[in-house]
């Protein structure tokens, strides 16, 4: 494929990375529709959108970055939408990891450490009633909650679910209407079009790699300007003492690292195009990681905040929240720290 890019106009490779996504787009609609409704089918229907979600992120980045060799009426009117149905499709998945997430925090602070090889999986049950400890861990006292944070965490855990699982719900609803709106059938309509024809601007002088090269510029300007040196730094504490502040600074304190990460996306999927088939760069798969992490444990924290903030909780369970909140903004920090060390690794280059 990386070959084939070499011989191919700039027109010629653009065209076939959009149809290689559009068609991956149409295939993982067939895939959705055609789920039954059992347990198995709800899995594959929650597998298809998220490959559909994956699809349509791609398709949208690459609009926006080489917008000016495409058809400019058709590219404004199409990104907005995959946008919107990336967005639509995104949450329901993210309040569930994100649950997921704040149990199983919850549970590590709340409980002792198992000893080596006796530990268990996580279930979000576990808060109710505790099951019967297996042979030697009475003794060994595995399960057995200690200390002031275990009184409040089973109802923290259960205000939570219930929080969460609501939010779920509604975007699972809001998923649902966006598959069968007007909306949705016309942003399909556009990407099957798109399958077998791309609109592309007349350009015969047109080159991908200058596109490519703004978006890689824009990262590495973005980068520059986050607070790399004191990342660097392990348990610097930045991210949890602008947590602990007034309501609106963790968000601006994370904002220059989310759109590092939006960023670093439309530069992956740029070098996508130009380089195809060839395996991706590990150092920035790791960066990317790194701020897919610190996104996940910024929206958690958020989350316990907001649960915290909830009329007439117990003192037990506001303060099992507090720990909850501290604990996510020291997992943003330690996202920071692995995104520095990360970006900064210098590339090895093989003889």
């Amino acid at each position: 494929m990386a070959q084939q890019h070499h011989e191919m106009t700039a027109g010629e490779a653009l065209s076939v990375y959009l149809q290689d996504q559009a068609t991956e787009f149409l295939r993982s609609l067939r895939l959705h529709r055609e789920s039954s409704t059992d347990a198995q089918g709800a899995e594959e229907a929650l597998a298809a959108a998220r490959s559909l979600r994956r699809a349509a992120r791609r398709v949208g980045a690459t609009l926006h970055t080489f917008r000016p060799l495409l058809d400019q009426e058709w590219t404004e009117g199409l990104r907005p939408e995959l946008a919107w149905l990336s967005g639509t499709l995104a949450r329901e998945h993210a309040y569930a990891a994100r649950l997921d997430r704040l149990l199983g925090a919850l549970h590590r602070l709340s409980t002792p450490a198992a000893p080596a090889g006796g530990s268990r999986p996580a279930e979000r049950d576990r808060w109710a009633q505790p099951p019967a400890p297996r042979a030697g861990e009475a003794k060994a006292g595995v399960r057995k909650p200690a200390g002031q944070l275990a009184v409040g965490a089973a109802k923290a855990a259960a205000l939570l679910e219930r929080q969460l699982t609501l939010a779920r719900t509604r975007a699972h609803s809001a998923a649902l209407q966006a598959f069968g709106s007007s909306r949705f059938h016309a942003v399909a309509d556009n990407v099957a079009v798109m399958a077998s024809e791309v609109p592309l601007r007349p350009a015969p002088d047109a080159d991908l790699k200058p596109l490519a090269a703004a978006a890689d510029a824009h990262l590495t300007e973005a980068v520059a300007a986050l607070p790399l040196l004191r990342a660097g730094h392990p348990y610097n504490a930045e991210a949890l003492v602008h947590g602990l502040a007034a309501d609106t600074a963790p968000e601006a304190q994370d904002a220059p690292w989310l759109k590092v990460r939006s960023l670093l996306r439309l530069h992956r999927y740029a070098q996508e195009v130009l380089l195809g088939a060839a395996p991706p760069d590990a150092r920035l798969a790791a960066a990317g990681a790194a701020l897919d992490r610190h996104r996940e444990a910024a929206e958690a924290a958020a989350a316990a905040a907001a649960a915290a903030r909830t009329p007439r909780i117990a003192p037990a369970t506001a303060y099992a929240l507090g720990v909850l909140h501290a604990d996510q903004r020291h997992e943003v920090e330690a996202a920071r720290f692995a995104f520095q060390q990360a970006w900064l690794r210098e590339a090895v280059t093989a003889p």
